[in-house]
């Protein structure tokens, strides 16, 4: 329980653990042959910038929420900001060394010494530079479309500069935990783009009976649909460097929602769905759990990574362990 009121009559308040996704990328880092530069990224698409319960996915641990990044530019910088910045710093060691060059000459022994120091932090300045652009060979800089402004009607836009860059952060081995949220829980997006001038929240709480509410419904959640299509075309279309298969072969990606209905709220029912041979689960199939809690799917995940939890969040919901996916 918290202080932020939601669609219950239970106050809800900041998660009392941590993710998922944080758990694994915890794990991973911890071993120099799965660390990476950032372990994990979030990436979000129309997500508000305030941070309640609503607009928080992942969490580092209880009570601390982890804000996605939902501006492509943003995400850009922090990606390849730093390349950028050698690039200006080479243009600069470039010029400083002619400089130094020209004044050598005209000075005592003693200001030589000294300039002969600071040209000894210019060439190391350089080799630094060089390690990190060797870093770089065999991995190209995704184009972003520029001027994408943050609003309503390009949501597409926007999901697709932020797939691309996912995708590109795999390539380059920047993380191998990401998370894409669209919107927020009680989000009111509309699908113009559909023909759809309804808010989604306002139509998901539109009784089954009505006809027209579950047509736009099912036109919006195929948009969704397409947009992990296209995530995982772009997957499969990437080969990985040493030869063994694509993205997609490596990767598990799974697609989830945070209720099994909206109109009813219901925590039952809820649909995941998994693609990639990434973690080794049997796919090409419907399986119905039956009310099994979704943690053992969580503690199935972690266990994908060699990661043997015995529970995950609530103890009693735990169960007789992992699934048994694969």
């Amino acid at each position: 329980p918290g202080n932020v009121q939601g669609g219950s009559d239970t106050p809800a308040g900041w998660s009392s653990g941590i993710s998922i996704d944080q758990e694994i990328k915890n794990y991973l880092q911890k071993n120099p042959a799965t660390k990476t530069r950032f372990g994990s990224l979030e990436f979000g698409v129309m997500v508000p910038e305030h941070a309640d319960t609503w607009t928080r996915m992942s969490y580092a641990g209880p009570n601390k929420p982890i804000a996605p990044i939902d501006d492509p530019y943003q995400m850009f910088n922090k990606l390849y900001g730093s390349m950028k910045d050698r690039e200006l710093m080479k243009s600069v060691l470039d010029d400083l060394k002619q400089d130094m060059d020209k004044v050598r000459s005209q000075i005592s022994k003693d200001d030589q010494r000294l300039l002969d120091d600071h040209m000894q932090l210019v060439r190391e300045m350089e080799k630094d530079i060089a390690s990190h652009k060797n870093e770089a060979v065999g991995h190209a800089v995704p184009q972003l479309e520029p001027g994408v402004r943050r609003d309503n009607d390009n949501m597409p836009r926007i999901s697709k500069l932020q797939i691309d860059l996912m995708v590109s952060s795999f390539i380059a081995d920047s993380c191998r935990i990401a998370t894409l949220q669209y919107t927020n829980s009680v989000g009111q997006p509309r699908f113009t783009w559909l023909g759809i001038t309804e808010g989604q929240h306002d139509l998901s709480h539109e009784p089954d009976s009505n006809a027209t509410a579950q047509e736009k419904l099912t036109r919006i959640n195929k948009w969704y649909a397409e947009q992990m299509a296209y995530l995982l075309k772009q997957l499969s279309e990437t080969k990985e460097p040493d030869g063994s298969g694509t993205l997609l072969d490596n990767t598990t990606v799974i697609w989830t929602n945070e209720l099994g209905q909206g109109n009813s709220h219901t925590l039952e029912n809820i649909p995941w769905v998994l693609v990639g041979g990434g973690l080794g689960f049997k796919t090409g199939r419907y399986i119905d759990f039956k009310g099994v809690p979704h943690n053992r799917l969580l503690m199935e995940l972690a266990h994908g990574f060699d990661h043997h939890i015995t529970t995950f969040g609530n103890k009693d919901h735990c169960g007789q362990g992992v699934l048994g996916l694969k």
